[in-house]
């Protein structure tokens, strides 16, 4: 059993001690509330309410960014032949497996932000039976605070163990990025455990306002980014004379096409967010959760949702107009049918229509906007796997 109240206490300071028994009462006063809360509604068995917790429908948001960062490490090798040569065998298998591992690596951190954050959100009250988003297993009573964050902890553990043999020797930015991943899956949503441990347990990225900017950095940048940077990292594509990547204009050259890649899908992810934040703002403004939607409003919230999908499908036509300058694509692409094909993720408009209704104009609220965080997600999915399709014919 985890302990629940983990900010160290001084014992030779009564006051400090008294709060110190507070909060323990505080907390098994909530560890008990989440056994009996809804106690009328039937537990769902076991794997399905870890299921529920641990939210693997959401997945696609950090597993689909990695896809195309796949298929752009691809297109790295294929522009490194001129097109000559094509991909060696050993080369696809070298992509293919960074891929993997750390496509692995983003879903453990997925899954560990969601389970910490069924987790934190009761023990700080933003979680309610009076909220209107889809159930949360600790909320609910089904899962102790103990037992979600225990879920949490294990993935990170394991996230760890995947990622940390990913960092190239000597590769101190990417070993930030790895642990700031980390840190940032409890860090999002905050409470007592683990950052008490470190006396940070009032910190939160969601409740700051600042959930938007990390879902773009991590969901968005890092997560297609990384790949096509291990590529390079780990290759004699860009490297000095003791292969030590430096930040110099070839190697920010080669990066740009994954950095300019990585905007319109990390539009996307933020969008999952911003439907997820004002359909719960009422709640989240009772609970002291400052996100966007609180902060600055509603129709902040819904404008901010509008601009991201049509700033995702302005990327698309930048890139069909100009793919050897964005994208790195072969002369080749610029033809009338590679145009056309250039195209493929303004297909996914029909998908977004309905979701721009919905949520930017403003004719569904509360509840009902349920539908439209996994139709954002849905839509976010469609568009990489039409960007993969792109990147993948114009290196064929």
């Amino acid at each position: 059993m985890l302990r629940q109240n983990t900010i160290i206490q001084n014992p030779n300071n009564p006051r400090t001690d008294n709060r110190h028994h507070k909060k323990s009462r505080q907390v098994q006063k909530k560890e008990t509330s989440a056994m009996t809360t809804n106690n009328t509604e039937p537990r769902p068995p076991t794997w399905k309410v870890w299921l529920l917790a641990s939210r693997p429908h959401t997945l696609t948001a950090s597993v689909s960014p990695v896809l195309v960062g796949h298929s752009l490490g691809l297109s790295l090798l294929f522009a490194s032949s001129a097109g000559q040569h094509g991909i060696s065998d050993h080369d696809r298998r070298m992509v293919g497996s960074l891929a993997v591992r750390f496509g692995v690596f983003a879903a453990l951190i997925q899954l560990a932000t969601n389970l910490h954050n069924d987790y934190a959100d009761f023990v700080k009250g933003a979680d309610t039976p009076e909220r209107v988003g889809q159930a949360r297993a600790t909320q609910k009573g089904w899962l102790t605070p103990a037992q979600t964050a225990s879920g949490a902890t294990i993935c990170l553990v394991a996230a760890l163990a995947i990622g940390l043999p990913l960092v190239p020797p000597g590769d101190a930015f990417f070993l930030f990025v790895i642990l700031s991943s980390v840190f940032n899956a409890v860090a999002y949503t905050g409470g007592p455990y683990p950052l008490g441990y470190l006396g940070l347990s009032n910190l939160s990225i969601g409740y700051s306002g600042l959930g938007d900017i990390f879902v773009f950095l991590y969901f968005g940048m890092v997560a297609t980014m990384a790949v096509p940077y291990l590529v390079l990292r780990k290759t004699s594509l860009v490297e000095n004379e003791e292969n030590a990547i430096m930040w110099d204009s070839e190697f920010v050259e080669r990066l740009m096409p994954a950095f300019l890649v990585s905007l319109p899908v990390g539009f996307l992810a933020t969008g999952i967010i911003v439907v997820n934040n004002l359909r719960d703002r009422t709640t989240d403004q009772v609970a002291g959760k400052r996100t966007t939607a609180v902060r600055f409003g509603e129709t902040f919230g819904r404008t901010e949702y509008g601009l991201l999908v049509v700033g995702s499908y302005a990327m698309s036509l930048w890139f069909a107009w100009d793919p050897v300058g964005t994208l790195s694509l072969p002369p080749s692409s610029s033809s009338s049918s590679s145009f056309l094909l250039l195209l493929l993720p303004m297909l996914s408009i029909p998908l977004a229509i309905p979701l721009m209704r919905a949520v930017t104009m403003g004719e569904t609220d509360g509840a009902a906007l349920n539908p439209f965080v996994g139709g954002t997600a849905r839509l976010q999915l469609f568009y990489c796997l039409s960007l993969i399709i792109v990147i993948r014919y114009a290196i064929s």
